[in-house]
C-alpha cells in the first residue's frame, strides 16, 4: 500500500537520497556526468531538511510512502518563480511544480499522477488557479505531462553545471478537475 502524504521533516533523508537516484537515472545523458555523479545523499538530504523545517515551505511538499520500502517518490510546490513568456501573472494566480520524481521501480504504478494531484490541490488551496512545471526539453517525461493535460507554454536556456540546456515549460490553465478524472476521461 502506497500512501501520499504531506512530507515531515524526518523525510529529508529519503527525499534526499530519492532526489540523487531519480536524478541519476532520469537525466543519463541529458546531464553532465560530473554533475550526476557528483550529486550526493547528504547535500540533498542536507538541502531537503532545511525546506521541510520552514512551514511556509513545507506546506508544499509531498511524498509517496511505501508501507514496506518508505518513501519511494515526492514533490513539491509553491508560487511560480519564472513564467513562460506566453502567460501572464497578471490575469490569473500561478503556481508552480518544482519537482516530481519517483524511483524507476515504482513508476508506471499511477504514483507521478497521484503526487501531481495532490500539489494541484496544494497550489488550488493556495489559491492558484493555473500551474507551470519546467522541465528539460529532452526528457521522455514530457509525454506523462501531455497526457495529463499540460499545454506546452514556453522554453529556455538554463545554465547547470556550466553546460546550457533546453528547457520547456506545461501548464494546466485549471486546476479544478482533478488530473484522476482527466486521464480517465482522455482513455474513453
Amino acid at each position: 500500500m502506497i500512501r501520499i502524504r504531506r512530507a515531515k521533516r524526518d523525510d529529508a533523508s529519503a527525499i534526499g537520497r530519492v532526489h540523487v537516484e531519480t536524478w541519476q537515472a532520469a537525466y543519463a545523458g541529458l546531464l553532465p556526468d560530473a554533475m550526476l555523479v557528483g550529486m550526493s545523499d547528504v547535500r540533498q538530504s542536507a538541502w531537503w531538511s532545511r525546506v521541510l523545517s520552514d512551514p511556509g515551505e513545507a506546506r508544499g511538499v509531498f511524498v509517496a510512502d511505501d508501507e514496506d520500502m518508505g518513501v519511494v517518490g515526492f514533490g513539491s510546490c509553491g508560487p511560480a518563480r519564472d513564467l513562460p513568456e506566453g502567460l501572464d501573472g497578471r490575469e490569473v494566480r500561478v503556481g508552480e511544480v518544482y519537482t516530481l520524481y519517483v524511483e524507476p521501480d515504482f513508476q508506471n504504478r499511477g504514483l507521478g499522477r497521484r503526487l501531481l494531484d495532490a500539489l494541484f490541490r496544494q497550489l488550488k488551496a493556495e489559491r492558484c488557479d493555473t500551474a507551470i512545471l519546467w522541465m528539460l526539453a529532452e526528457n521522455p517525461t514530457r509525454f506523462f505531462y501531455e497526457g495529463l493535460g499540460g499545454e506546452r507554454v514556453g522554453e529556455r536556456i538554463d545554465t547547470l553545471s556550466g553546460v546550457d540546456v533546453e528547457e520547456i515549460a506545461y501548464a494546466w490553465r485549471s486546476l479544478t478537475v482533478p488530473l484522476v478524472r482527466r486521464r480517465l476521461a482522455a482513455e474513453d
